[in-house]
């Protein structure tokens, strides 16, 4: 019977072999990597990734659709909202895990902030997102893409934009484009409190439009920060190494 994609679930089924074929290139499995793949779905990506696996782990929170994957026996299948799957605790049983998945896109950016705490437990992350989330995760400083996402993600993972995926190539075609991104955890990432990074983080850009010394500046006022730092610009202008720092520097 054919599963009708739910609108609660943002679902979104991959139907194009070519870019399939290419997902699968870019991912690169191999014969015993511990692979989880976030919303498998019809198993478009699940059975040519299981094939080169041997075992492969999934998280579907679709009833239906974990009743037709547990019929794989190479498959284990985790049911449950991904914010709720604790990845780090996987990891200990089964080694550093390689994560995959054609994200619901209207959770995306929560499933990519459930993850950065366990970043240190994963070896690679390839993710299909729609192409303007990417975008943002890959910008540059001094660019519109530039923004909180870029930041929170910059300062803990090495990020390319690896395949674009137009609207035709999913069953039902989404209204955007979509890409695909590799996101490589950093061997040595910056020792900071992530919480307070990202709270700054937020002060900063909550005011894009205007000079830091609007928005971080009376922000840093309040932490009697007694560092140099120049507020004389946009949050865009910002560096990520620059937000790192000063995050280090009011950790101290």
């Amino acid at each position: 019977m054919k599963h009708q994609a739910r609108k609660r679930f943002g679902q979104h089924f991959l139907s194009d072999s070519g870019i399939i074929d290419g997902i699968v290139r870019a991912i690169a499995p191999k014969p015993g990597d511990a692979m989880v793949e976030i919303g498998p779905g019809l198993a478009a990506l699940t059975q040519p990734l299981v094939e080169r696996l041997g075992r492969l782990t999934v998280i579907e929170l679709d009833r239906d659709l974990a009743v037709r994957l547990r019929a794989h026996p190479q498959l284990e299948v985790i049911e449950s909202d991904v914010l709720r799957v604790d990845f780090r605790s996987l990891a200990t049983k089964k080694g550093p895990l390689r994560v995959v998945g054609n994200l619901p896109y209207n959770i995306s950016s929560p499933i990519l902030f459930h993850l950065l705490p366990v970043a240190d437990v994963v070896l690679d992350q390839h993710f299909m997102l729609q192409k303007e989330v990417i975008d943002r995760m890959v910008a540059q400083p001094a660019t519109s893409d530039y923004g909180r996402l870029s930041v929170m993600l910059q300062w803990r993972y090495a990020m390319e934009d690896v395949l674009f995926v137009p609207p035709e190539s999913f069953d039902p075609p989404p209204r955007v484009d979509s890409a695909v991104v590799r996101m490589v955890p950093l061997a040595t990432p910056p020792v900071l409190d992530p919480k307070l990074l990202e709270g700054l983080v937020q002060v900063a850009f909550s005011m894009r439009r205007k000079l830091l010394r609007h928005s971080l500046g009376k922000w840093l006022e309040t932490k009697q920060f007694g560092g140099s730092f120049d507020l004389q610009r946009r949050a865009e202008e910002v560096p990520v190494a620059e937000y790192v720092a000063l995050a280090q520097a009011l950790g101290n």
